[in-house]
């Protein structure tokens, strides 16, 4: 008597229902896996944007303090000696507004010889209040850590560059207006940061 031979089918759907329902299962362990390693690489690189990872390095000084600039002309005007800023060292200074924002500056002879003037706050970093230090011939924000080559101040301005101010040389003289300090204020009024 032949053998009859005996399908097998029902056990195989069920064998592929098994196998399709644990890879519809393992799909969304792998997807929710990969969105829960998304989120943590994005929340990262947020993190190390956030504190400067794209900079060149990270802020290793604060600004220094700054010291008070004589105004003159009947208040108009803050008179600094060229020969000050013959060494190239930054010189940082304040100005306190009639509304009690204290405006900060900085002053320096870049490798080029050019007497250069900025606030010491950018249009990115002010809210920290942290400003720039100098190292060497760059420019470094304290607090993201960027650096700006001194040639490069009172050129660029935007983003994380330090702020130009104006300034000019008169003879010995480096002149700063009093209304041109006074046009910083809104990278110094730290109520308003929100």
């Amino acid at each position: 008597m032949p053998k009859q031979k005996q399908s097998n089918a029902p056990a195989t759907n069920d064998k592929k229902a098994q196998v399709l329902g644990e890879s519809k299962k393992s799909g969304s362990k792998v997807l929710a896996m990969g969105l829960v390693l998304a989120g943590i690489i994005l929340a990262g690189g947020m993190a190390w944007w956030t504190m400067g990872g794209a900079g060149n390095s990270q802020p290793a000084a604060t600004a220094p303090a700054a010291q008070q600039a004589a105004a003159q002309s009947g208040d108009k005007i803050v008179i600094l000696p060229v020969k000050m800023f013959a060494d190239g060292k930054a010189r940082h200074f304040e100005h306190k507004l009639a509304d009690g924002v204290t405006v900060r500056y900085f002053v320096v002879k870049s490798s080029d010889g050019i007497i250069r003037a900025a606030y010491d706050a950018c249009d990115v970093c002010w809210p920290s209040g942290k400003g720039y230090y100098q190292d060497g011939d760059v420019m470094v924000c304290a607090n993201c850590g960027r650096r700006f080559p001194s040639v490069s101040v009172n050129e660029v301005k935007g983003g994380c560059n330090p702020a130009p101010l104006r300034r000019e040389v008169k003879g010995e003289q480096v002149v700063i207006r009093l209304a041109d300090i006074a046009q910083g204020r809104q990278y110094f009024d730290f109520a308003k940061k929100g």
